[in-house]
């Protein structure tokens, strides 16, 4: 009969012991390399920091400043500028020109009332909370969107001032919502006398434009900052900046930061991804008690990143796109690396069956088929077979085991459906 191992000293930290000692030699301060941190100087972005500083600058005179619109990719820096120097707006302002800044995150608060509610919230003052004469709290449920409108207004005029208002991912909220918060909020100074309101946009998508109202994207891009990808030298330098507060000395090989920076200015400049590859990296030596973190740890941590993302994106995928994957996944199972549209297709009439779902066309097949080579679940090509046309061919570039896995943990797809459909299914359904 075995027994349990006899129980460590300090019962509370038995467990994380070697975690609190070893690993202590790598990190000095790992939420430096978060993307939430806010260093104080941004490397390669004075010139548009100082193109939104000169922008906004008549606001501390008590004047309207243009709105504008900011582009650019993911990672290029748009939102740490922007609340850089709103930051710097905010502790320049005094009593005779008060501004404030108000950040909404469209992605999480993408409806009108919710936006003009949030606004609402965020400018109220902590004496005016605890004072009887304080003005009606907007909820974030439960009113008419006109009243919610009217009581902002109310509290603009109260408490005067310039109102900065950035909107960052703004093409969610248009195209979840419509233009219509745009257009009430690019005419709020008509309604105002004693306060001022100025928007600043922030997206990754310059196409959104095409879902507004002309004379909405008249008054909203007054102004417009385009924001250009990192290049390598110049990842490094944001990388040698964070790593040398989040990172003990003498832990990181020479290699490490330059790798990191070129893989990531492979992604379309992404200074997030370079900061992730770097973190992950740390992560990944200090769990196997490395001394240092080395290239093998970067190489790591990106097939790792690339992992993790990839299932993100198969987890949020619609369900007919799922069955066309799955479908995919059926014919590598028969030993086929390398399938065509038509194949496809076939599997696919048969599974969506089985599934009781609605068969959709080939045309509509082949576009989930080429927004899944978008996504880069799947690598494609089209060939030429003579006198037969041409035909798209397909295969996987990542391990598809790990695809089926998160494709069967959806409940849509659960139960007698994908349960059945093995080799000898498919062999038998399309007489293989």
């Amino acid at each position: 009969m075995t027994q349990d191992p006899p129980p460590s000293e300090n019962p509370s930290l038995g467990l994380f012991k070697k975690y609190l000692t070893e690993h202590a030699r790598i990190f000095r301060n790992r939420e430096v390399l978060r993307h939430s941190y806010r260093p104080q100087i941004l490397p390669h972005r004075m010139p548009q920091i100082n193109e939104i500083a000169s922008i906004l600058a008549p606001s501390l005179r008590n004047e309207t400043p243009s709105n504008i619109l900011i582009y650019g990719k993911t990672g290029t820096g748009k939102t740490a500028c922007v609340r850089y120097v709103g930051s710097e707006l905010e502790s320049a302002s005094n009593q005779t020109s008060l501004c404030t800044v108000v950040h909404i995150n469209c992605e999480v608060i993408d409806t009108q009332y919710r936006v003009l509610a949030q606004i609402a919230k965020d400018i109220e003052h902590p004496e005016e909370i605890s004072s009887d004469k304080l003005r009606p709290h907007i909820p974030m449920t439960g009113w008419p969107t006109d009243q919610v409108y009217l009581e902002l207004k109310n509290q603009l005029e109260a408490r005067g001032g310039v109102l900065v208002i950035v909107l960052d991912e703004i093409d969610k909220l248009v195209k979840k919502s419509g233009d219509d918060t745009l257009y009430n909020l690019t005419r709020i100074n008509s309604d105002l006398k004693a306060s001022k309101v100025c928007i600043i946009g922030i997206s990754n998508d310059l196409s959104f434009k095409d879902f507004l109202d002309p004379r909405v994207l008249s008054s909203l891009s007054e102004e417009e900052i385009v924001f250009p990808p990192y290049n390598a030298p110049q990842l490094c330098d944001i990388l040698l900046q964070r790593a040398e507060g989040a990172f003990m000395e003498n832990t990181l090989d020479e290699g490490v930061i330059p790798l990191c920076a070129a893989l990531a200015a492979q992604e379309h400049g992404d200074a997030r991804r370079a900061l992730d590859l770097l973190r992950i990296s740390g992560e990944l030596a200090e769990r196997e008690s490395a001394q240092e973190v080395g290239e093998r740890h970067v190489k790591l941590a990106q097939a790792k990143i690339e992992t993790d993302s990839m299932i993100e994106c198969i987890s949020t995928l619609p369900t007919q796109s799922k069955v066309v994957l799955y479908s995919m996944i059926l014919l590598e199972q028969l030993g086929q690396a390398i399938f065509t549209s038509g194949e496809v297709c076939r599997v696919y009439q048969e599974v969506a069956a089985a599934l009781e779902l609605d068969v959709l066309t080939n045309r509509r097949i082949t576009d989930l088929i080429s927004e899944l080579n978008m996504l880069g679940v799947i690598n494609t090509r089209v060939v030429s077979r003579g006198r037969y046309g041409r035909t798209k061919e397909m295969w996987f570039d990542a391990n598809s085991g790990k695809i089926q896995e998160v494709i069967t943990k959806d409940p849509r797809l659960t139960g007698q459906g994908l349960a059945q459909m093995d080799k000898t299914w498919v062999k038998k359904t399309l007489r293989w």
